[in-house]
């Protein structure tokens, strides 16, 4: 069982749709704590962070926008996530848009920086403050955690960058231009729906385990609510059609935590304004049951 630190960060600065800053609330009211705790899992930490105070300009970085209350969240999630790791604690980071996750892998780099990531997701966030073409920087975290442009100025002091051979990317379906030019560039692993319909969620995730076990590495795992069809998961600003099933993000799940290499988890970009009666904020909340042992039946752990 884990000692586990919920983090939420009440945040909408990364997007362009207002109602994300109630998804934390949204999620501990759909029942995560007590989830959690059915499990066995202690609750070390429980609390809402706020901001640093941070001054940026944006007409310096149009289109961009909220250039400097995104990067005073980065800042402020980097260090409290940070300290979870090294207290020896599972970070769960409570979105919020998605920009925040440039806090959470940065603090993953500060303290365990051989971690792989799981980035479950229908965008790849690998936009930098130039090539955004929206200026929403939830499209930015993993350019500028890998240490592409924009980072200097988003985390205000040096990071470990991400190394893009352990990040992989599973069920993208929207890419800008520039975007997949960069990511084949920094040779990122990414699996389009095409690949699941191809191959399954199954194998996708076992080949991602698979990596992480001969790196002898931890995962973290960044759960984006549109990573699922938005005929199952409607409350999300960024909706694209075709997404992952209900059977197979729960597959995901369980695989994931049948590895016994989940060590942290985001979960972004709920918009309960967009909800219907709550049933995203439920779906999400039984996603991370699942990652953290929630099964149907027992299942023998397998030796990964």
């Amino acid at each position: 069982m884990a000692n586990v630190a919920v983090l939420g960060a009440p945040t909408e600065a990364g997007t362009y749709r207002r109602g994300c800053i109630m998804g934390p609330a949204a999620l501990r009211t759909a029942g995560l704590i007590e989830s959690l705790r059915a499990l066995g899992h202690t609750i070390a930490d429980d609390r809402d962070l706020t901001p640093d105070p941070v001054a940026i300009a944006d007409a310096a970085y149009a289109p961009a926008r909220g250039v400097g209350r995104t990067a005073g969240w980065v800042r402020a999630v980097r260090r409290a996530f940070g300290e979870a790791l090294r207290d020896g604690t599972v970070p769960i980071l409570l979105g919020g848009d998605h920009s925040i996750a440039a806090g959470s892998l940065a603090a993953i780099m500060d303290v365990r920086p051989e971690t792989h990531v799981v980035w479950l997701d229908a965008h790849p966030d690998f936009n930098t403050l130039t090539t955004t073409t929206s200026g929403n920087l939830h499209g930015i975290p993993v350019a500028i955690a890998s240490g592409l442009e924009g980072a200097d100025l988003i985390y205000g002091a040096p990071i470990t960058p991400l190394d893009p051979h352990a990040i992989t990317m599973i069920g993208i379906r929207s890419v800008d231009p520039d975007e997949r030019a960069l990511l084949t560039r920094h040779g990122i692993t990414v699996h389009d729906m095409r690949d699941v319909d191809e191959f399954g969620m199954g194998e996708l995730i076992r080949r991602t385990i698979r990596r992480a076990g001969e790196a002898g590495a931890p995962l973290h795992v960044s759960l984006d609510v549109d990573f699922l069809d938005p005929d199952v998961a409607p409350a999300v600003g960024t909706t694209v059609p075709g997404g992952a099933t209900v059977r197979e993000a729960h597959l995901a799940m369980e695989l994931l935590h049948e590895s016994g290499r989940v060590a942290s988890l985001d979960i972004v970009e709920l918009n309960p304004f967009l909800d219907e009666r709550g049933r995203t904020a439920t779906l999400m909340v039984d996603l991370a049951a699942s990652l953290f042992g929630r099964t149907i039946m027992d299942r023998p752990t397998k030796a990964w």
